[in-house]
């Protein structure tokens, strides 16, 4: 994988409407751009929305952002089986590719990273719904695209009240999940 901070660095975050990537997403570029790079972040998602493919990509450089969108992905979060077929041929060939063990089972790459976010959520936090911030978690102790000051800090600003605590927990699942994964 190519080192985050030497130029653009891509990353896509690919599942299904309604698993709160989008938002995953926007957090990820608030966070890059806490730690003073710069970050442009788009989205697309079938027209079914909720439960349809969908995808958004966070391009981050030290330098100006010539093209918003993704072309050679470094990074890839993939949590629905669909959308892992869908875009894991654009990561490139030293990328990292993450899934979500549980909903992700067929892979192209013996090297993928496989963690069970979904389930991590429930247990640990009560709900799927935290499952975005779990994976942003593991994400960022495995990549360093962000440092996690600036990734818990875009968290904490955008979580409705209220949900402070249960969020950071979510992050800090994530990133205990990402260790154990390399140092297995």
């Amino acid at each position: 994988m190519r080192e985050p901070g030497a130029g653009r660095f891509e990353i896509r975050l690919s599942g299904s409407g309604g698993q709160g990537l989008m938002l995953a997403g926007k957090l990820l570029a608030e966070a890059a751009v806490h730690d003073g790079k710069n970050a442009v972040q788009t989205q697309s998602y079938g027209p079914e929305a909720r439960g349809g493919k969908s995808k958004t990509d966070v391009v981050i450089s030290d330098g100006e952002i010539d093209y918003p969108k993704a072309t050679s992905v470094d990074v890839l979060l993939s949590m629905s089986q669909p959308a892992c077929d869908e875009y894991q041929d654009s990561l490139r060939d030293d990328g990292v590719l993450i899934v979500d063990e549980r909903l992700v089972s067929d892979v192209a790459r013996d090297d993928a990273v496989r963690i069970p976010f979904t389930a991590l959520a429930i247990e640990e936090c009560g709900r799927q719904l935290f499952a975005n911030v779990v994976a942003l978690g593991a994400l960022v102790e495995l990549t360093g695209a962000v440092s996690w000051e600036s990734l818990r800090s875009a968290v904490l600003a955008r979580v409705p009240r209220g949900t402070e605590d249960v969020n950071e927990k979510a992050l800090a699942v994530g990133r205990e999940a990402a260790r154990k994964v390399s140092r297995g």
